[in-house]
């Protein structure tokens, strides 16, 4: 098991196969997370908020900022992926959403989403409370 594995509500994480850093100070990342836990019943992804737990920042090969910033992951070979390359590999491990995973190979279906989702990290602070004040 890499030491990058971090057990978050799952229990023992030995089979996790990537373990996701996530914002859990924010609301909609807290909602979107708790959905996937959900569907995944087989435990295949370790959940590490890096907002809240600082065991699981001292784990994370990224500073706090940058961790925040967008969604990241490590997979067990110690690779890493963030934004909409990390939304792919948490969806190939899902039941439903794998069924997206063969369109995202398409050409410049992964670039087609990675722009949605800059574009929606601009607006994230207000959609959250944050860009207030």
């Amino acid at each position: 098991m890499s030491s990058l594995m971090v057990p978050i509500s799952r229990g023992d994480a030995a089979s996790a196969e990537i373990t996701v850093f996530y914002d859990g100070a924010c609301g909609l990342c807290r909602r979107e997370v708790a959905f996937y836990r959900r569907l995944d019943w087989r435990g295949r992804i370790a959940w590490a908020d890096v907002a809240r737990d600082d065991a699981a920042l001292r784990l994370c090969p990224i500073d706090r900022k940058t961790a925040l910033a967008r969604l990241h992951l490590a997979r067990a070979d110690g690779g890493l992926a963030s934004g909409a390359e990390a939304f792919v590999e948490i969806w190939r491990r899902l039941p439903g959403f794998h069924l997206l995973v063969p369109f995202t190979r398409l050409p410049g279906a992964l670039g087609l989403l990675e722009r949605a989702y800059l574009r929606f990290l601009k607006l994230r602070p207000w959609l959250t409370g944050r860009g207030r004040g």
